[in-house]
């Protein structure tokens, strides 16, 4: 009986303890761009659903819409701060604060989804991207990494490139300064105010999203000439912006459980993205759209503006430099199986399928 009674005790101890490590947790989480936005924004609401599930609702993330909690592009300063918990943005608008921050949101020419995790996971990426944000009071988590962007939408056709010589231009990131070494007058909006932005003339053009999610904001309807590729962002990758204090104040259970939950985001995200992709420029044609390859000229431009840009960036700012290395350093490790190892994207085309 003694016996019985000691494991009955330790047990409930045990049972006790699981119980008590599992923490609550209820934060608001704003996001940088509408949950609504198909493709783009379903992973903060994804990870989140699953959070609640995992614990029976004691981790509760609550997404916000842009503007209710703070603006659309405040997420870095509002967590590193302190004002908010916790947000969820795209990396590359923090250009201004932390350079090597838009790297990590795309790389012009620079890694694909896939490439990107396994550059992030297993070759030093994400011990550089903690680093990058610490100075700033900010735990950044990867949490959900999505298919190349449009190139952009035009009101006009292109001729050349020397039609971009004062053209209005709204974009973001290092993609933005690579296209103002173009001569682009450029300027950075929130999503929703880019229709009536190019309705009244205010842009002349536009890049933002994924096909799906240029679809509903209805892009095609104001600017008739969508141009692919999108060599400024071959994948646009986002996060889970954590404040510092309130990270370390969670246990390591709680803190694996969001590590893991936003891994999971990341498949869930980039499988999700390209399974939209294809039917919204179907779509998208149907609808009057003219959907336009970039010439070769104009690719070769991108990459001369490009080296400028990241040349000029690596020089001022050594963390840019390093990861901006570190990407390439995999990229070029990583080509003979790229190249390789899988069909060529036109395989169909060239053998007449």
């Amino acid at each position: 009986m003694k016996k019985l009674l000691i494991t009955t005790a330790l047990s409930a101890s045990l049972v006790a303890g699981a119980v008590q490590a599992q923490e609550r947790v209820r934060w608001q989480v704003p996001m940088a761009f509408p949950s609504t936005l198909a493709g783009l924004a379903d992973a903060m609401p994804w990870m989140a659903d699953q959070m609640r599930a995992m614990t029976d609702g004691a981790i509760d993330l609550r997404v916000a819409e842009p503007g209710t909690v703070v603006p659309a592009l405040a997420a870095f300063d509002a967590v590193s701060d302190g004002s908010i918990d916790a947000a969820y943005s795209w990396m590359g608008y923090e250009l201004g604060s932390l350079p090597s921050a838009s790297l990590f949101g795309a790389t012009p020419f620079g890694l694909e989804s896939i490439e990107y995790l396994a550059w992030l996971y297993f070759h030093g990426g994400r011990e550089l991207m903690t680093e990058a944000y610490e100075p700033f009071n900010i735990h950044i988590i990867p949490c959900g990494t999505i298919s190349p962007e449009t190139a952009g939408w035009f009101r006009s056709e292109l001729e050349s490139v020397a039609d971009f010589e004062g053209m209005r231009f709204r974009a973001a990131g290092i993609g933005g300064e690579i296209m103002m070494e173009l001569g682009k007058s450029v300027t950075m909006l929130p999503g929703g105010e880019l229709y009536q932005a190019l309705e009244t003339g205010v842009l002349d053009a536009t890049e933002f999203s994924l096909p799906s999610a240029d679809l509903q904001l209805g892009f095609y309807q104001v600017a008739s000439y969508l141009y692919l590729p999108g060599w400024h962002q071959p994948s646009t990758n986002q996060a889970l912006y954590v404040n510092m204090d309130s990270w370390n104040a969670l246990n390591p259970q709680t803190q694996a459980m969001f590590e893991t939950s936003c891994m999971a985001a990341n498949a869930y995200a980039i499988a999700k993205a390209e399974a939209m992709q294809g039917p919204a420029l179907i779509e998208l044609e149907e609808k009057g759209a003219i959907i336009n390859t970039y010439p070769d000229e104009f690719i070769a431009a991108f990459r001369e503006a490009h080296n400028t840009v990241i040349a000029r960036r690596s020089a001022d700012d050594e963390m840019f430099a390093r990861v901006y290395n570190s990407m390439m350093d995999f990229q070029a490790l990583n080509r003979p199986w790229k190249e390789q190892g899988y069909l060529p994207r036109d395989w169909q085309t060239r053998i007449g399928e």
